[in-house]
């Protein structure tokens, strides 16, 4: 699990779910596109809560995460063999957005990095095997809040399936065994606050995956940190 930390980088796909897309207005791609998120902002099960930063309007996003074990370079989208034997195995993941930090960056044609950036930004469930996931185009993602359901959707409702995105990705910078691939999240995302309690699992054929479960609390920061325009 430690090891998860010393991935290489964090590749995430925006924008992979037509609903989610929708509720945050935003316009549908024509290919995957992608940005980064720091090794340093995995918290792993176990390690704490998620640190709200000050003056920030924190977002949860659900997603199933992929863990590469074999090098691609410029694969061929076609090839979904390969794709998918270069995956190793699988986390669900909760993408944490400092939601107002992002609307003022894509408004000002800024990076979105601090918003997806902050320390603890990135709750991992346990390591799940592949044989968990006999095809993760067909798996139910859910998260809920104080135990009330937020997001609830199948995979199956991916805009660009896996072989596509990593094919995308390995054209631009090449993915390395030990690397995490965020695949996008589904419809409902939505803020928590400190005092809340994010429960987030995965279900295959109706059935929950015990080592995908996460339960986080969020808690304030007490770092320096306050968010300001830029």
């Amino acid at each position: 699990m430690a090891s998860l930390k010393k991935a290489g980088k964090v590749v995430c796909i925006g924008r992979n779910y037509a609903d989610h897309i929708a509720e945050l207005n935003s316009a549908r791609p024509k290919q995957p596109f992608f940005f980064l998120k720091p090794t340093t902002s995995i918290l792993l099960p176990g390690e704490g809560p998620v640190i709200r930063p000050r003056g920030i309007d924190l977002h949860y996003e659900v997603e199933l995460a992929l863990i590469l074990g074999k090098r691609l370079k410029d694969l061929n989208a076609q090839d979904e063999q390969a794709a998918m034997d270069a995956i190793e195995s699988y986390a669900l993941s909760i993408d944490m957005t400092a939601r107002n930090a992002q609307n003022e960056a894509k408004k000002k044609g800024l990076p979105w990095d601090i918003s997806k950036g902050f320390d603890t930004f990135l709750p991992l469930s346990n390591v799940i095997s592949k044989a968990a996931i006999p095809d993760p185009h067909k798996i139910e993602l859910y998260l809920s809040v104080n135990g009330k359901v937020r997001q609830d959707d199948s995979t199956e409702l991916m805009l660009f399936r896996i072989p596509r995105v990593l094919s995308e990705i390995s054209k631009v910078m090449t993915l390395e065994p030990g690397d995490i691939v965020l695949t996008g999240t589904p419809k409902g995302v939505g803020p928590v606050v400190p005092g809340d309690v994010m429960r987030a699992g995965i279900r295959v054929d109706g059935k929950e995956l015990e080592e995908a479960k996460i339960e986080v609390a969020v808690e304030e920061s007490t770092s320096s940190y306050e968010y300001a325009e830029t």
